[in-house]
C-alpha cells in the first residue's frame, strides 16, 4: 500500500497534511503495531509453552526481538522515504539500501538467536533425554556461527555493488600470505579442530599432561585456546596447539579408581601373617563398594628392613574422589583391625644394635658396682 493509498482509506486528504505530520503518523503506527506484536507474541508463547515440542518455543523466542526491529525498520523507511520526497535531501537517498541490509542484519541475528537456543536445549539433561556432548554442540554452533556470518557478509558486500567473486579471489590469494604471517594463529585453530573432532576432553573433564604441568577442569574449548581452571581455582589458558604435541590424561573418564597399598606387619607377627593376609582378601570378597569383577590381590610381598610386607590391590567401584576416599579410609580401617585381631600390629622403623661380649660384660660389672654402692 502507497502512502497515497494509505491517506486516502484514513479518509484524510493528502494536500492537507505537512510532511512532518506524516512522519509523526508513520513513527506512531510503527510503535502501536510493535506494542500489538509484542502482545500478541507473548500470548502466544504462553500457548506453546503447554506443548511438549521445545523447538517451537525457541523458534518463538528467536524471533521476538528480530520481529520488532523489522517492523521499526520497516516503518522509519517508510518515514524516511517521505521526508526524502518533501525536503529532497540528498541523505534520504540511501533508505533503500540500509532498509536492505537491515533486513539481512535482522535475519542473520534471528538465526543466531536459534542457535543459541538450539545449543541450550541439545546439552540440557532436563529438556532432553539423552542430551549431547556439549563440547560437540559448541563446535558444531561455532561453526554454523560462522558460514552464517560469512554469508551474510558476502550478502550485503553484494548489496552495496562489489563483486562477491572478486572477494572471493582475493581471499585466495590474500589467504597464502595471512597463512604465513598467522601460522601459530592457524596453528591453534587446527588445533582446537582437533580437539572437537577427536574429543580426548570436554568441557568438566579433569584433565592433566605428564609433559607439562598441566592439570584442572576443562572450562571453555575455543577456537585459539582452550581455559582449565586448576585445583588452587586459578584460570589456565592452554593454545590448542599444544595439545597436539602433549599427551594428555583424562582422568575423569576412568572405569574404576585403585586401592594400591603395602602394609607392614612387625617381625615378631610371622606366624599371623597368613591368617591376616587371607581375612583381609576375604573382607574386600565380602565389601560392597570393591568391584569383585577386576583384578584383586591380596599376598605377602617382601621380607622389608623393618617389617613383613602384604599389598593390597582392588578397585573401587565409584570413581568419585570424594566417595572413593571414603572407601579406601573403611578398607584401611578394617585391615588394621583384622592386624590387631591377629594379636600383630603394624610395623614401624627399627632398629637392632648387637654389642660384643666384652662390652656387655664390663656394663654388667658396672651395674653391679652401682648396686653395692
Amino acid at each position: 500500500m502507497s502512502w497515497n493509498e494509505f491517506i486516502s482509506w484514513l479518509g484524510v486528504s493528502d494536500g492537507n497534511l505537512h510532511w512532518v505530520v506524516k512522519v509523526f503518523i508513520v513513527v506512531f503506527i510503527s510503535l502501536v503495531l510493535n506494542y500489538i506484536l509484542i502482545k500478541m507474541l507473548t500470548r502466544f508463547g504462553g500457548q506453546l509453552t503447554k506443548t511438549k515440542n521445545l523447538w517451537d518455543d525457541t523458534l518463538l523466542e528467536a524471533s521476538k526481538k528480530p520481529l520488532g526491529a523489522m517492523v521499526w525498520l520497516i516503518g522509519l523507511s517508510w518515514a524516511a522515504e517521505i521526508a526524502q520526497k518533501e525536503t529532497g535531501a540528498v541523505i534520504f537517498e540511501a533508505v533503500d539500501l540500509i532498509r536492505r541490509v537491515g533486513v539481512v542484519a535482522l535475519l542473520t541475528w534471528f538465526v543466531l538467536r536459534f542457535i543459541r537456543g538450539a545449543e541450550e536445549i541439545l546439552v540440557s539433561p532436563n529438556r532432553m533425554k539423552e542430551p549431547m556432548d556439549k563440547t560437540t554442540v559448541m563446535a558444531l554452533s561455532k561453526l554454523l556461527r560462522a558460514s552464517i556470518v560469512i554469508t551474510a557478509t558476502l550478502v550485503v558486500m553484494q548489496t552495496f555493488g562489489y563483486s562477491i567473486s572478486g572477494v572471493l579471489a582475493f581471499g585466495g590469494i590474500g589467504g597464502i600470505a595471512v597463512g604465513f604471517a598467522a601460522k601459530d594463529l592457524l596453528a591453534n585453530f587446527f588445533g582446537g579442530l582437533m580437539v572437537y573432532l577427536d574429543r580426548p576432553f570436554s568441557v568438566g573433564d579433569w584433565i592433566r599432561s605428564p609433559d607439562k604441568q598441566i592439570e584442572g577442569t576443562v572450562e571453555h574449548i575455543g577456537w585459539r585456546q582452550t581455559c582449565i581452571r586448576t585445583f588452587d581455582k586459578r584460570p589456565l589458558y592452554v593454545p590448542n596447539a599444544t595439545f597436539t604435541t602433549i599427551a594428555v590424561e583424562n582422568p575423569s573418564r576412568m572405569s574404576h579408581r585403585r586401592i594400591y597399598e603395602t602394609i607392614g606387619v612387625r617381625y615378631d607377627d610371622f606366624a599371623s601373617v597368613p591368617a591376616i593376609v587371607s581375612k583381609v582378601e576375604a573382607m574386600l570378597r565380602a565389601h560392597d563398594d570393591i568391584d569383585q569383577t577386576q583384578t584383586m590381590i591380596v599376598n605377602f610381598n617382601a621380607f622389608a628392613a623393618s617389617s613383613l610386607d602384604f599389598f593390597v590391590y582392588t578397585f573401587t567401584k565409584t570413581t568419585n574422589w570424594i566417595e572413593y576416599h571414603k572407601v579406601k579410609q573403611d578398607v584401611l580401617i578394617k585391615i588394621m583391625e583384622i592386624i590387631k585381631a591377629e594379636g600383630g600390629d603394624v610395623a614401624f622403623p627399627t632398629q637392632t644394635i648387637h654389642l660384643p661380649d666384652q662390652i656387655k660384660l664390663a656394663q654388667q660389672l658396672e651395674m653391679e658396682s652401682q648396686s653395692i654402692d
